[in-house]
């Protein structure tokens, strides 16, 4: 995936960050702090994701997030940037400004980078030491008007992928792996069977069963 696509990919879930990060609002840490620590979480998560595996992003993203913004609480509440990436985005940001102006309309990553002499990557990751957090909402009191994203919500799909991979984690291995097969893989109920050296009758079985114990826990 080159650096346009990681990009996209990368705002495209950030809805995934606003929503862990919200649950640690109101704990004594600025909203500001957590979404940047889950942005850091992110980034992680995208560059050692492995596909093959056959596990969805958002399963293997949701740990790697949430264990950056409680690394956050472990180290006493604010993101640790260097002198030296705060000096470097800031640059980058007086640059970004002086090209659009001179361009007449935003410039990319890329194009930003090759003006700064620097590779994509860290004009990225100096660019997210700074990024405030998009606020959905904002007051009077914080001197914004509410902003609308021309865009449908995926808070509550994504709440309801994240509690049935929470209950899926709760599952024997085999349990795991059956419904990986089925579900995530799109493999036959024989091919499952063959893969975990069962019947494709108690492959049946156990997929009804399992089913069932899924759809209690989530309607619980």
């Amino acid at each position: 995936m080159n650096t346009g696509d990681r990009e996209k990919f990368l705002e495209e879930n950030l809805g995934l960050v606003h929503l862990l990060a919200r649950r640690f609002k109101g704990r004594g840490i600025d909203y500001e702090d957590l979404f940047q620590a889950g942005c850091e979480g992110l980034c992680k998560a995208f560059d050692r994701f492995e596909p093959q595996r056959g596990l969805a992003f958002s399963t293997y993203a949701v740990p790697v997030i949430l264990g950056e913004i409680k690394k956050l609480f472990r180290e006493g509440g604010s993101i640790k940037v260097s002198r030296s990436l705060k000096e470097t985005a800031l640059h980058l940001l007086k640059l970004q400004q002086t090209m659009e102006e001179e361009a007449g309309h935003s410039v990319t990553v890329r194009e930003l980078a090759r003006r700064a002499g620097l590779g994509e990557e860290a004009v990225q990751e100096a660019l997210l030491s700074g990024q405030q957090p998009l606020s959905l909402s904002a007051s009077e009191e914080e001197n914004g008007h509410p902003t609308e994203i021309p865009c449908e919500s995926r808070e509550e799909e994504i709440s309801v992928r994240l509690s049935l991979e929470q209950e899926l984690h709760k599952l024997e291995e085999s349990d795991q792996k059956l419904l990986l097969f089925r579900y995530y893989r799109g493999m036959t109920q024989a091919d499952t069977a063959k893969q975990l050296q069962m019947t494709q009758v108690q492959v049946s079985r156990r997929e009804k069963k399992l089913l069932l114990l899924l759809r209690e826990a989530l309607s619980g």
